[in-house]
């Protein structure tokens, strides 16, 4: 038997520039770095969820009397519950990070940009000294 041949002409320097193409693109700082914070918001979002569903609301629970807390607070419609309870753990969840996330980049990196935009860079050695050859002429 013969060994199937492609009748479509492959362009291995092709494939391969692709290849090399993805690599840089994979590869770039900016990639990596929103993997990283991907994982870390995912992680965070992880500890506020428990400290939502573990710490708040049972405390909640407890100022406001139910067997089960806030996990019991249902709304019962004929055979239906609504266990809006969960829903309210939820929102309280959502606000807590919106309102970490707020502090972190309004407050935390708005700092950090404003001391960057008001200390403006040095001019260049060639700049100043075009400044007192322009000085110098002027003063002639």
């Amino acid at each position: 038997m013969e060994p199937l041949k492609s009748k479509v002409p492959i362009d291995r320097a092709k494939a391969l520039s692709v290849l090399e193409e993805f690599k840089n693109f994979a590869l770039k700082g900016n990639v990596v770095d929103l993997a990283v914070g991907v994982i870390i918001g995912a992680s965070f979002a992880k500890i506020v969820d428990s400290l939502v569903k573990h710490i708040l609301m049972p405390f909640l629970g407890i100022l406001i009397p139910g067997e089960q807390g806030y996990l019991g607070w249902k709304i019962v419609v004929g055979a239906k519950e609504v266990p809006y309870g969960l829903f309210l753990g939820e929102i309280v969840n959502f606000i807590i990070i919106a309102f970490v996330l707020y502090v972190f980049i309004v407050k935390f990196l708005g700092l950090v940009l404003k001391a960057k935009e008001a200390a403006p860079p040095a001019p260049p050695k060639q700049e100043l000294l075009l400044t007192e050859i322009r000085d110098l002429l002027k003063a002639r």
